[in-house]
């Protein structure tokens, strides 16, 4: 078997691991339980792009379960548990081409491999796989049957190329998915940014003032968890009505501007590029900690960190501190790269459990359908969404009511009033 990972004498560590996942995953174990006995994805090959963790790893076996041959490598450098990645090879016989903090010619190495495997369907988390295979092998994207997406930026990367008329096969949006983005985004996003920052800093939040830059549903998580932890909490924002959002749940809400005067920690996560900038850096004060929770490394400028820089060193594992020519220090968690699977372990494996049931789902409907489809980004079909959710409140033990036929039919009449 074809494969790159670290150390396969790590592989029972794995294993350990991802069965510990596994239990508090109901619902995919409920779908890869009819995957095993139905097949529905046999003959097909999965190339998937994601974050190599335990997660992930029950994932894929759900895949395979259904009869397709599964590939994987990373979507981030620093997001590779090189434990599970050995499991998977070696226990699940599951092809994974990752190693955590590979450099960026072996990133790309790795996406090349697993395109090498001809997928016929594509899992990206960031879009980094399909924007590879649109640039550099068009010819082999056509032949595509259908891909999904998993976080924000990804989905905002593949609108771009659809908007563009150049997509070359279906997509669907898991991300955008209710079962996905209000749950995973939220509660996954915000529990796991302040457990890799304080894996980190081992530092106190009650009492700091705690700048996040973004106030979709990871920011919205972050504010919330952070608000829970007893921090002051500020939002920063370009959108006037998420921003109007944030000051109706009792946040302060003002430009990077002044938050960075008076911020103790500032985490961004907006999907955007240059969010926090050297003029910031300058205003901040001397011992901020600055950490990004978005998918891709560009929130934070750290480029132009360096250029008002007179002195950098590792301090502790996941933190570097950057002495500034005004003689302040700035401390700059994960390089950049998203604190939540650089400095700790990702969403919990419970809110992971609707995530990546989208998944399975969605590539089983593409299996079914996705020679149907137009060349362009879809959500997830509502039927699933909902099927997610029932299957969630079924395995948590949670009842609710149905409707009787009279609630039926005056939801759907428009001949009842006052």
């Amino acid at each position: 078997m074809d494969y790159h990972v670290k150390d396969l004498s790590l592989a029972e560590e794995g294993l350990r691991l991802i069965e510990w996942a596994e239990m508090d995953m109901p619902v995919l174990r409920l779908i890869r339980e009819r995957f095993s006995k139905e097949k529905p994805l046999k003959g097909l090959r999965i190339g998937a792009c994601l974050h190599i963790t335990t997660e992930t790893a029950n994932l894929a076996r759900t895949l395979k379960e259904g009869g397709a041959e599964v590939f994987l490598c990373a979507s981030n450098p620093l997001s590779t548990k090189d434990e599970v990645a050995a499991s998977l090879v070696k226990h699940f016989e599951i092809p994974v081409f990752a190693i955590r903090g590979e450099d960026r010619e072996t990133y790309y190495a790795h996406i090349k491999a697993v395109l090498d495997k001809k997928p016929h369907i594509t899992i990206d988390d960031g879009a980094d796989l399909v924007s590879s295979l649109h640039r550099e092998r068009p010819k082999q994207a056509e032949e595509i049957l259908g891909g999904t997406e998993e976080t924000t930026t990804g989905v905002i990367r593949l609108k771009a190329l659809a908007k563009e008329g150049l997509l070359k096969y279906p997509i669907i949006a898991v991300n955008d998915a209710l079962t996905k983005h209000l749950f995973d985004n939220r509660y996954g996003t915000g529990q796991s940014t302040i457990d890799g920052i304080l894996r980190a800093t081992n530092r106190l939040l009650a009492g700091s003032v705690f700048v996040v830059a973004g106030y979709g549903w990871c920011g919205k998580g972050l504010a919330m968890r952070a608000r829970g932890m007893g921090a002051r909490v500020v939002v920063t924002e370009v959108d006037p009505l998420k921003a109007l959002e944030a000051v109706m749940e009792g946040y302060l809400v003002m430009p990077m501007d002044k938050a960075s005067e008076i911020g103790d920690i500032f985490v961004t996560v907006t999907g955007c590029k240059w969010v926090i900038r050297k003029e910031h850096f300058l205003k901040m004060k001397d011992g901020a900690i600055v950490a990004n929770s978005g998918h891709f490394d560009v929130e934070i400028d750290l480029k132009g960190l360096l250029e008002i820089t007179k002195e950098k060193r590792s301090l502790r594992r996941e933190v570097e501190e950057y002495t500034l020519i005004n003689g302040k220090r700035i401390y700059v968690l994960s390089q950049g790269r998203l604190v939540n699977l650089a400095a700790a372990e990702g969403h919990p494996s419970a809110v992971m459990d609707m995530s990546f049931a989208n998944q399975a789902l969605a590539v089983e409907y593409l299996a079914k359908e996705g020679k149907k489809l137009e060349k362009k980004v879809y959500p997830v079909p509502p039927e699933i969404d909902k099927e997610i959710a029932r299957l969630k409140l079924s395995t948590m033990g949670i009842e609710i009511d149905l409707l009787t036929p009279e609630q039926e039919l005056y939801l759907s009449s428009w001949e009842e009033g006052t």
